[in-house]
């Protein structure tokens, strides 16, 4: 596939990151998540990952002014000019937009849409092992669920927009990694 310009939609824990790394290095485009970006910024202490990890740490999302100017930086990065998979980007209506806007300016647009489905108690599951595992302060039983609150009001509703465009592919996120690996490029083949 040539020029892959796709959008990985799930909810937290769904297994995003992973299969956008997977999925990236088949497709010969960069994956691009706004996850990686804060933490970095976080890790780094400059002052935009002093900004986001008041928002990470209440489980909310990191406001779309800020998130846009890093993406619309991301995007235009010599990497990205012949396609990109964003992971954890747009997250609301007025993300979708933005981006829309972006990509016009550069007389492109996506090719697909995905959407990572997963079941909630596993979803809270597998996090709260993560945060275990990989010591992830803002990885509790509480925040998760506030995380996938506010995905269900802000970021579910997107699947709306986007299959109206006709550009929705959803595939099941639970299960093994290959297998989902698999679904996923089956769904975009």
């Amino acid at each position: 596939m040539t020029s892959a310009r796709l959008i990985l939609l799930g909810p937290p824990g769904a297994g995003k990151g992973t299969q956008a790394a997977r999925l990236a290095e088949q497709l010969g485009v960069p994956a691009i998540s706004t996850g990686d970006i804060f933490r970095k910024n976080v890790a780094d202490g400059t002052e935009l990952g002093q900004l986001a990890q008041k928002y990470m740490n209440a489980g909310e999302y990191v406001p779309d002014e800020v998130t846009n100017q890093m993406v619309e930086a991301r995007l235009a990065e010599p990497d990205a000019a012949e396609g990109f998979l964003l992971d954890g980007y747009p997250r609301t209506a007025a993300q979708v937009a933005e981006l829309d806007q972006m990509l016009a300016a550069q007389g492109r647009g996506l090719t697909h849409v995905v959407e990572l489905t997963a079941d909630t108690d596993e979803v809270v599951a597998r996090l709260l092992k993560r945060a275990e595992e990989q010591g992830r302060a803002d990885d509790t039983e509480s925040v998760i669920r506030r995380r996938l609150e506010v995905y269900a009001e802000q970021t579910a509703p997107l699947v709306d927009v986007y299959t109206d465009r006709g550009l929705l592919v959803q595939v099941d996120g639970m299960g093994q990694v290959d297998d989902v690996t698999e679904r996923l490029t089956t769904a975009l083949a």
